[in-house]
């Protein structure tokens, strides 16, 4: 069970107690902030997306923002693809609702939006579709599987 490796990965750090588990589901952003008693922005939502058919990526942003096509395009250089249900399972290790950017293969590299950085704490899924662990944005950078950069992928709140 994918909960089960970020547990492992996070006992490393001495923060595998921090993660909450819930009787509800946390699969989407508005599950996510109603089990743990948030607004969906605070919700540290994982996307993965594929730059080739061998380079998977994992970009975590704000719970209220989408993904600006023109900027990921400029930034990566390529359309925005995300895996498929599958593909995410099979990349990351995690199934969809429970993704993360926790315990990652080392081909699967780390972005983190700079949407969340509005926020002192943002809570990421912990690799299941009922489950969260409170970060501040320096602790998700610091705690995040193969991190890259930080990175604006996101459309404008105007």
């Amino acid at each position: 069970m994918s909960i089960e490796k970020v547990r492992a990965y996070f006992e490393q750090f001495g923060i595998a107690d921090r993660i909450r588990e819930f009787d509800v589901s946390s699969a989407t952003v508005d599950l996510a902030a109603i089990a743990v008693g948030v607004e969906g922005a605070r919700i540290a939502k994982s996307m993965s997306f594929k730059l080739s058919d061998t380079e998977p990526i994992i970009i975590v942003t704000a719970g209220d923002m989408k993904i600006d096509n023109a900027k990921y395009k400029a930034h990566f250089h390529v359309k925005a693809k995300m895996l498929t249900f599958e593909e995410a399972c099979d990349f990351t290790g995690h199934a969809p609702g429970g993704v993360c950017s926790f315990a990652l293969p080392e081909n699967v590299k780390t972005y983190l939006d700079v949407s969340m950085k509005r926020f002192d704490t943002v809570f990421p899924a912990a690799g299941s579709s009922n489950s969260a662990i409170e970060m501040t944005c320096e602790e998700l950078e610091r705690y995040s599987s193969n991190f890259v950069e930080w990175v604006d992928v996101c459309k404008s709140k105007e």
